[in-house]
């Protein structure tokens, strides 16, 4: 008999909880992690502004940094940015403010650790997967580098690993484009 704890996004309700602090839960398993590195916070920034560059009325879909992804009780996850298509915008967002379907596009910037990378490689990779993401990208500020996972055969696969040489695009973001060069420069 199996003594494992299972959570639920109701056990943390009503908790007092650390607020440098990031809560998720992948499959029943509450996953807590600690704040970025101030690197990973201007990777996210730099994509940020690409988007807003790109579509600067957000008229083409929203990217939202940090929200909370509440798929089932058993799955809630905080990924670094989503975007949502503004057709599918009503489809995903429900009366809480959170998304509660499977985003079009999610972005992972690493954080150093191991847990942090098994996290963000494998776990998520499966949730997003079989939710339905159509696209996710995991960005290593340290490497310098993005994986660029696409939705092929209802699952999502490694497309491209792409290098400070390289120009991020997107199908599902016509036009869009992100010079990893520019992406992964030092701030200082």
């Amino acid at each position: 008999m199996s003594t494992d704890v299972r959570f639920t996004i109701h056990d943390l309700e009503g908790v007092a909880r650390d607020e440098t602090k990031r809560y998720e839960i992948i499959d029943g398993k509450l996953h807590v992690s600690t704040q970025p590195h101030w690197r990973h916070q201007v990777v996210c920034s730099r994509i940020d502004r690409a988007f807003s560059h790109w579509d600067p009325e957000s008229a083409r879909g929203i990217l939202i940094p940090a929200p909370g992804v509440i798929f089932s009780i058993h799955e809630a996850v905080a990924p670094d940015l989503a975007w949502v298509s503004r057709e599918r915008l009503g489809f995903v967002v429900g009366d809480d403010g959170k998304l509660h379907r499977a985003p079009d596009l999610v972005v992972e910037v690493l954080s150093p650790g191991r847990e942090n990378e098994l996290r963000d490689r494998e776990l998520k990779l499966k949730v997003y997967s079989r939710q339905g993401v159509r696209e996710y990208w995991i960005a290593d500020w340290r490497a310098p580098a993005v994986q660029v996972f696409r939705r092929q055969d209802a699952q999502l696969e490694l497309s491209a690993t792409l290098t400070a040489e390289d120009t991020l695009t997107s199908p599902l973001l016509p036009g869009f484009g992100l010079a990893l060069r520019e992406l992964f420069a030092s701030p200082i």
